[in-house]
């Protein structure tokens, strides 16, 4: 019987019958499905978690068995605060990424970048960071700053809505930024020049999804 060891981060649970579950694991170049099976000498293992594991064919299903499972841990699982924001981010990549059989690295070493400095400072900033990253590597970033509702140029305060897409305040119902804030975010990729009152605004913008 073939093994396959590699390691990913856990981007969706979905609890079958008996307890079991279905996995699903972003590792360095592909989403993995895999079904784990209950058991009490099995570990633990929760939404967000990166692990090491092994994907073994099975002759009774099209989904591998996952086995030999490792938590590869971090220094901020167990902060409560720090996990709660940490897994519906995480979720984020799966609704993004689920159809999408061999990824580009990219997201795999986004993750492992975020997982490393989850813990010192804020996460929400960590994220919304990140999430420019995402949407520049995907040609998705619309720093040109033309309204998404009329197509003009913006040329002062503005709004954001989901993906970030830039609109007139007059366009768009939202919380508006100055335009040289927003313009540093997407040119510096930093949330720096915002306050944290402003990164919880963009935190609710990016849950409505990728």
């Amino acid at each position: 019987m073939i093994k396959f060891p590699m390691q990913g981060y856990i981007i969706n649970l979905n609890r079958v019958k008996d307890e079991d579950l279905i996995v699903t694991i972003l590792t360095q170049n592909s989403i993995k499905t895999v079904y784990r099976f209950y058991g009490a000498r099995h570990s633990t293992i929760h939404l967000g978690y990166k692990i090491d594991f092994e994907a073994i064919p099975s002759l009774k299903s099209s989904l591998s068995q996952l086995r030999s499972i490792m938590h590869l841990g971090t220094p901020w699982n167990n902060q409560r605060e720090r996990m709660l924001i940490w897994q519906p981010f995480i979720r984020l990549f799966y609704t993004h990424l689920k159809d999408v059989a061999t990824i580009d690295s990219f997201y795999f070493e986004l993750l492992e970048e975020c997982s490393a400095i989850w813990h010192k400072q804020n996460p929400k900033r960590i994220a919304i960071e990140a999430y420019i990253k995402l949407l520049a590597y995907e040609g998705r970033l619309h720093d040109d700053f033309i309204c998404f509702n009329c197509e003009e140029e913006i040329v002062e305060d503005l709004t954001l809505i989901r993906a970030f897409l830039p609109a007139h305040k007059t366009c768009a119902w939202n919380q508006t930024f100055e335009l040289a804030h927003i313009q540093h975010l997407f040119e510096e990729q930093s949330t720096i020049a915002l306050d944290d009152e402003q990164i919880d605004v963009l935190w609710k913008i990016l849950l409505e999804g990728f």
